[in-house]
């Protein structure tokens, strides 16, 4: 919003000193748009007027009448209550307060007054328990007689403070509130302009004008977003890398027939995307997503060694040592027998290892260097770093991704998730990338067996785990989730893992893996199943992404509605890499209804992308995503579930707008540029380009 007025700070009306301003700001409440931004999350009905005798008992109404007399009581226990009686001009009814005995100075007899309770009615005495009062002085009543604003509220602010200070606002702002959205897209889409909305959206009229308000809100809010993202993909797309790549050469033709596969038709269609981005001039932002085990690691490798034979250097950022560890043992063994050196890079590197290999990474002499965090550190410096991929990058903060792309001049970035991700959270998040989907899994994979089961049936399950192991199968079995504290959820693994290696599993081989083991160790555990050696491991969810063991063919998940959907699902696809038959057994007695539901869609769908709609739909993007993990912006008023349909309007809007105006530097692009500025300034991007 362009007009001084709504930028001004909020201690600017009346009514709002420092104390009150210190409440403001704890909802975030710094100017005046703020406050007028500061959506009701619903309204209360108050608008119904009725007589106190067409009331019924239990019902909370709202009245109007005029004060008759007023008495303060007082009841053994000490409580005072104040009894008004009031006059509705048909009959008589009892309002009553407890311990408030001042308001009967204020209700003198003759004051008109609205009251909201609820009814009491005994021994044909109509009394109503009151809640919220207004007086009625002739003008606009803000807590009764009306579609009342319900906001959300911190500190001592109390909603009647609210409402008294959004009306004055909104009388001080009056006509200067500027509209700075397109006349053209309010008609089109038939929002009403800012300054009616801003009015409807806290003062309805009646419900329709409160629905067309929010509506013009909703869409205002997502288009500025998405036009901000088209923005940046433009932007993005103009840069000019400063290193270039060969076309494929032998080392990836090598690589490709050593593999003991086919690529599948998904994977050659993102490698094709992919190749063609690496050869473009402008630097690559690519977020690959595909579900577990739709082999995505294949791809990334693909990427880095075009890098290598390009003369350019690439790094591979996971979010966890064992997911490191992993990436490096696997591409270290494909690599080597290329004649191409690979590194790994981790909090536990020794001191001496650690010199060596910054040295080679300096020098270029070392060309992949894989890792976790710990690749973003100052002293981490590459001769020239060409192609950055990062693995399961949710689990990473904004900076901590942009830190690793700045250690070179616009590298080529691939972002990959086995997270699948909802379309609406998709465009949200990564509306300034290219998206590259591998739908299918490879050939051979089989899907895996899921049930649900209550905790009686735990012995079956064992028995299950018992008869696979005896075929030279491996198994997984999770702790739950027993709180909010480390120390309490290692207790409890450590515990089970003790208890099953001496009684139901003592004839076969149990170890536990936690988070919370060094790194060394975690590994030594996790070579010791890939290998074979241990026959069942106990682990806490440090197991949930990119832990590949084909032999291992049975999950049991224990209390698995502790659980979210796509963890739930990440666990499942520990197993089912191999053509073996493979099991997933979720142990659980769900108290609650969104428990039941989640179990109900693992059972029924091993289906990735629809198990991630479900997940949104029932906890909504915030816990879905790590709302300020991911760089999601804390939308006011949109809802990435239920606005999904707006969202992609929006997003039309927003491509066509910068397709006819690339610079916004029209006058109606002007106006949209200052308040995407001033509404996001940087968020939701999960690529910063320097």
């Amino acid at each position: 919003m362009a007009d001084s007025i709504l930028t001004r700070t909020v201690d600017r009306i009346k009514m709002v000193g420092p104390r009150r301003a210190a409440a403001l700001k704890e909802l975030k409440i710094i100017t005046i748009q703020d406050l007028l931004y500061h959506f009701p999350r619903r309204y209360l009905d108050r608008a119904g007027l009725r007589p106190a005798g067409t009331c019924l008992h239990g019902e909370v109404v709202t009245l109007q009448g005029t004060v008759l007399s007023a008495r303060n009581l007082r009841t053994r226990r000490g409580l005072t209550v104040t009894r008004v009686t009031v006059h509705d001009g048909l009959g008589i009814f009892e309002a009553v307060w407890f311990n408030q005995p001042y308001l009967k100075k204020s209700l003198t007899p003759g004051t008109k007054l609205f009251i909201t309770g609820k009814v009491e009615k005994n021994f044909g005495v109509t009394q109503v328990v009151v809640e919220e009062y207004d007086l009625d002085n002739g003008g606009d009543s803000l807590n009764t007689g009306r579609l009342v604003p319900v906001y959300p509220l911190a500190g001592r602010l109390t909603q009647r403070q609210v409402r008294t200070l959004v009306k004055a606002a909104l009388d001080a702002v009056g006509e200067q509130a500027a509209d700075f959205l397109p006349e053209e897209l309010l008609q089109k889409h038939a929002l009403p302009p800012l300054g009616p909305a801003l009015s409807a959206v806290h003062y309805p009229d009646c419900e329709d004008a409160a629905v067309a308000a929010r509506k013009r809100f909703i869409f205002e809010e997502l288009f500025l977003f998405q036009l901000a993202l088209a923005l940046r993909r433009r932007n993005l797309t103009r840069c000019k890398k400063a290193h270039a790549y060969l076309p494929n050469g032998s080392i990836l033709s090598a690589f490709k027939s050593q593999l003991p596969f086919q690529l599948t038709s998904g994977q050659v269609k993102v490698w094709k995307e992919i190749s063609r981005d690496l050869e473009s001039p402008s630097p690559m932002n690519r977020l690959l997503q595909g579900d577990v085990g739709s082999g995505k690691t294949v791809i990334a490798a693909m990427a880095l060694l075009k890098a290598v034979e390009s003369g350019l250097q690439g790094a591979l950022m996971a979010p966890t040592e064992i997911l490191a560890e992993q990436h490096f043992l696997g591409i270290k063994e494909a690599f080597g027998r290329l004649d191409v050196e690979v590194a790994l890079l981790t909090g536990s590197t020794g001191k001496k290892s650690r010199e060596e290999l910054l040295n080679g990474v300096r020098s270029g002499r070392l060309k992949v260097l894989v890792g976790t965090h710990a690749l973003i550190q100052d002293n981490v410096e590459f001769q020239r770093l060409g192609l950055v991929v990062v693995d399961e990058q949710h689990r990473f903060g904004v900076h901590q991704r942009a830190t690793l792309q700045h250690k070179s001049w616009r590298p080529d970035t691939l972002v990959m998730t086995a997270t699948p991700i909802p379309r609406t959270l998709a465009l949200t998040l990564y509306g300034d990338l290219q998206l590259s989907v591998i739908a299918e899994l490879p050939p051979g994979r089989r899907p895996v067996k899921t049930f649900a089961v209550l905790p009686s049936a735990l012995n079956k399950a064992y028995g299950l785990v018992r008869e696979q192991v005896r075929q030279g199968r491996q198994a997984y079995i999770v702790c739950p989730l027993v709180e909010e504290s480390e120390k309490v959820d290692l207790k409890a693994a450590t515990e089970l893992a003790e208890t099953l290696a001496s009684g139901e599993f003592r004839e076969y081989r149990v170890r536990l893996l936690h988070g919370r083991m060094k790194a060394g160790q975690k590994e030594l555990i996790m070579e010791s199943f890939r290998c074979g050696e241990t026959d069942i491991l106990v682990a806490t969810t440090v197991i949930e992404v990119g832990v590949d063991v084909p032999n291992a063919t049975v999950m049991i998940v224990l209390d698995a509605d502790r659980f979210g959907l796509s963890q739930l699902h990440q666990l499942r696809g520990r197993v089912g890499r191999s053509i073996h038959s493979s099991y997933c057994i979720l142990i659980a007695d769900p108290k609650t209804k969104e428990g039941r539901a989640r179990l109900k869609a693992m059972v029924s769908t091993s289906d990735g992308f629809a198990l991630a709609e479900e997940d949104l739909r029932l906890r909504g993007p915030g816990e879905f995503y790590g709302t300020r993990q991911s760089g999601l912006p804390e939308f006011k008023i949109a809802d990435l579930v239920r606005d999904g349909k707006v969202l992609l309007a929006a997003r039309e809007e927003a491509l066509t707008r910068v397709q006819e105006d690339p610079q916004l530097r029209g006058s109606e692009g002007r106006l949209l540029l200052k308040e995407i500025s001033a509404r996001f300034g940087s968020a939701g991007s999960y690529i910063e380009v320097g």
